[in-house]
């Protein structure tokens, strides 16, 4: 993260060739891949971080775990936004593959080996190829209210 964040700002400062040369030489130490143009916020852990490629227009948010061989891509050669955003407290399993100019919402969860083309809820939880949704926010808590509901109706019965 320190060599992305020297990065990053000589992309800032519109210097392409320096801001690239620091990139390739961090992804040739670390074997993390991340194009000087992305926005990475506070507390992103990267873990094994082998194979990890992460686009230009990509942002992340605070807190976002990434496992080894992910990568945040783009679906082809269109111009301005195209790769995903990822928004605080979402976790990204490992060889995961998220491509286009989609979000993860907050506190999402991606399984190992997803691949992601459409928008995930936030606290959602998706898995498989191509990712489906498994898991929301909602629905635990829904599935509590209805037990509490059942419980106070067998109550009553009694």
């Amino acid at each position: 993260m320190f060599h992305h964040k020297i990065a990053h700002r000589l992309y800032k400062w519109r210097m392409f060739f320096l801001s690239r040369a620091v990139s390739q030489h961090s992804r040739f130490l670390t074997g993390i891949e991340i194009h000087p143009g992305a926005k990475i916020g506070n507390g992103v852990f990267i873990d094994h971080g082998a194979g990890v490629v992460i686009g230009e227009t990509s942002e992340i948010g605070d807190n976002v775990t990434i496992y080894q061989g992910v990568t945040l891509g783009g679906t082809g050669k269109e111009t301005g936004k195209r790769h995903p955003t990822v928004c605080s407290g979402a976790i990204i399993g490992t060889d995961a593959i998220v491509l286009g100019p989609i979000t993860i919402g907050e506190g999402a969860k991606i399984g190992a080996g997803a691949i992601v083309l459409k928008d995930v809820p936030p606290g959602s939880t998706v898995v498989g190829e191509p990712a489906r949704i498994i898991a929301e926010q909602n629905s635990v808590r829904t599935e509590i209210a209805q037990l509490k509901e059942r419980l106070a109706e067998l109550e009553k019965k009694l």
